[in-house]
């Protein structure tokens, strides 16, 4: 999984203005207040990109508290049930899926990036990435380094 990352508590109001406005995303979209990604960047001021670049390095102090929340990277076969299972299966050991982005399938295969809240987990991250793994149209599962 990669080495572990270096974590730091800082002031807001030291970092640049993207830190802010990707923390400011993601709330849009866990209230609801946006429907998508794009509605949310384009609310708040930055582009796509943007936001892809830092959304997993960025979470505001109060998340982590509640409960470690891991990405998942999976490329899977372009095939019907392929995420239905995945989604089910982390959801059987404990996971709870708060986000989903998954691109157009191209090749046969789709890549799709999966927030997952761990902290009712009944297995070992190990574990479930192994199970992962062996799922039906699963090619890859992976973490980013240093989650």
């Amino acid at each position: 999984m990669g080495t572990p990352g270096k974590y730091y508590i800082v002031d807001s109001a030291v970092l640049p203005e993207i830190f802010s406005k990707v923390v400011e995303v993601k709330e849009l979209l866990a209230t609801g207040e946006a429907r998508t990604i794009n509605e949310a960047t384009g609310k708040v001021g930055i582009s796509r990109s943007a936001f892809y670049k830092y959304k997993d390095a960025v979470r505001p102090f109060n998340d982590m508290l509640s409960g470690r929340i891991v990405t998942l990277r999976l490329t899977l076969r372009d095939q019907p049930g392929a995420l239905s299972n995945v989604l089910q299966g982390i959801a059987a050991m404990g996971g709870n899926v708060l986000t989903i982005n998954q691109s157009v399938p191209a090749g046969g295969v789709a890549e799709v990036s999966l927030d997952v809240e761990t902290s009712a987990l009944r297995v070992s991250m190990e574990e479930l990435l192994g199970s992962i793994r062996t799922m039906n149209g699963v090619l890859d599962c992976q973490t980013p380094a240093g989650q």
